[in-house]
């Protein structure tokens, strides 16, 4: 044990995945958040588990050394154990990702000691659960009030036993996270979840700067992609339209 914090981001493409995996980056979550900045929906729900294979695989082919995380979608692990154990199968057979996330605590162990039992990775996660946003209404801070919180600390011991390997914390007050950290021997990744976690991630398109609109307490800018694919794209543009583009160096 190095004491090293985790770091992941996410990736839903080849070209973003390698160079993710070439800085360095410990964990390419390919997360179901693809149907927000990829697919332009406002939840997570409209994602499938075909949708999720196609951006799994394209990020496995390009993850030399980092572990390939993917989210099983919506539908696809809530309901039947042998359901979930079936679209958890497919998704490792046909993407070749590594390990598999899952929403919720103790209304789906079963599933995962399943999914587990037959040898799968499979990471949790606890707090803000994206793919339950109709139950909760809104994107909000979760587990503020003691019983949400004690509910969680179980969820995260019984995800524990279950045989996760690590669980996202999303969105929780920081002190609770520091706690539930503490009280596992798993790792925690956090997004809004403050510096107590052993790892933090966010979502790619955020972190470099792509959604201008989005800009949640807990999101850290490392760049402006926005303003400067917009640039890029408004001076190709005014190339072509004046025939400056491309010159006589440009053809052949």
């Amino acid at each position: 044990m190095r004491g090293e914090k985790i770091s992941m981001l996410t990736s839903y493409d080849f070209t973003t995945a390698r160079i993710l995996d070439e800085a360095g980056v410990d964990v390419i979550l390919v997360g179901d958040s693809a149907a927000n900045v990829f697919a332009g929906y406002e939840t997570t729900l409209p994602i499938t588990l075909d949708n999720m294979i196609y951006h799994a695989a394209a990020v496995a082919r390009a993850a030399k050394r980092a572990l390939v995380l993917v989210d099983l979608p919506f539908g696809e692990y809530q309901g039947s154990t042998e359901k979930a154990y079936e679209a958890a199968v497919r998704m490792m057979k046909e993407s070749g990702a590594h390990a598999l996330k899952l929403e919720g605590g103790i209304e789906i162990i079963d599933n995962i000691k399943k999914i587990v039992k037959a040898g799968i990775p499979v990471c949790g996660h606890l707090g803000l659960t994206p793919q339950s946003i109709y139950k909760f209404g809104d994107f909000g801070v979760r587990a503020k009030e003691e019983a949400e919180a004690e509910k969680l600390k179980s969820d995260a011991l019984a995800l524990q036993e279950a045989g996760c390997f690590a669980i996202v914390l999303e969105k929780i007050p920081a002190k609770l996270a520091e706690e539930v950290s503490n009280m596992l021997h798993i790792p925690t990744i956090g997004i809004g979840a403050g510096s107590g976690c052993d790892g933090q991630v966010l979502v790619v398109n955020d972190m470099l700067g792509m959604t201008k609109d989005f800009k949640p307490k807990f999101l850290r800018q490392y760049a402006n992609l926005y303003e400067t694919i917009s640039a890029a794209a408004t001076q190709y543009v005014s190339d072509v339209k004046s025939k400056d583009y491309p010159n006589e160096n440009e053809q052949y």
